[in-house]
């Protein structure tokens, strides 16, 4: 096995340019993580380890985007919206496919901070009353009710508040409502035979943007900052690089 060398990242800040600079939504949820790995990642040009892809996950995506598309085109409310009482239908728009993709997006620059910001949407539903619904798809295999409490799961909520914010900066009124179209794998069945069921439930969720605009400007100053920051309290990377330093030392 080749030896592991650390992902070496582009896009690298450079306080001596005036063009805007391009971060991702991932790269704002790295930042309120941990101010030290964001900092290491795009001004040092060292990121995190990657993670494994999901694939499944991914698979998951897919096949509703092309549901939810069956019914844009049809201009009609999926089934699951019709199940769960949304007043509302697959939004139609030109940029819909571009919104969708990774490294393109919704894309919205922040005057103040001279930031370029960026997300990819998984979906977008109009209500009647011309207000857009940011739409994030979900998948998993657990036993139990499927919720939103997990403190884990604050990075699915910052998120679906991100994108609120970036279509609401295209100029475009957007409900604080969105929706998380949950898919759990049924582990339940009595063998595997080709096939992995899901149960798939909507669940709303009330989003509150109030946060973005201070952390831009906290990333901002993280970005021209002249020394690494302090690391983030739960930030797992940083704790196991103290502790491998501290046998090291002994």
């Amino acid at each position: 096995m080749p030896p592991y060398r650390p992902q070496r990242s582009r896009n690298l800040f450079d306080s001596a340019s005036d063009k805007p600079f391009k971060l991702s939504r991932s790269k704002i949820d790295l930042y309120l993580n941990c101010p030290r790995c964001f900092y290491i990642d795009r001004v040092l040009g060292t990121g995190q380890p990657p993670g494994f892809p999901f694939n499944l996950n991914s698979a998951v995506d897919h096949l509703l985007k092309k549901e939810f598309d069956h019914y844009r085109a049809l201009g009609e409310p999926h089934p699951l919206m019709v199940e769960y009482d949304v007043d509302a239908i697959p939004y139609q728009h030109a940029s819909l496919d571009e919104w969708r993709e990774n490294f393109k997006g919704v894309q919205v620059l922040h005057d103040p901070t001279n930031l370029r910001l960026t997300g990819a949407v998984d979906d977008v539903w109009i209500n009647p009353a011309g207000e857009l619904i940011v739409v994030d798809y979900k998948s998993t295999s657990k036993n139990g009710e499927i919720t939103l409490d997990a403190a884990w799961q604050i990075g699915y909520r910052r998120q679906m508040e991100f994108y609120q914010w970036l279509l609401r900066g295209k100029g475009f009124q957007v409900s604080s409502t969105g929706y998380f179209v949950y898919a759990n794998g049924d582990k339940g069945k009595p063998g595997f035979n080709n096939r992995l069921e899901f149960r798939t439930k909507l669940i709303p969720y009330e989003g509150n943007d109030a946060w973005v605009e201070p952390a831009l400007h906290a990333v901002r100053a993280c970005l021209v900052a002249e020394h690494i920051p302090a690391p983030g309290k739960d930030c797992d990377y940083c704790a196991f690089q103290r502790a491998v330093q501290a046998h090291l030392d002994t």
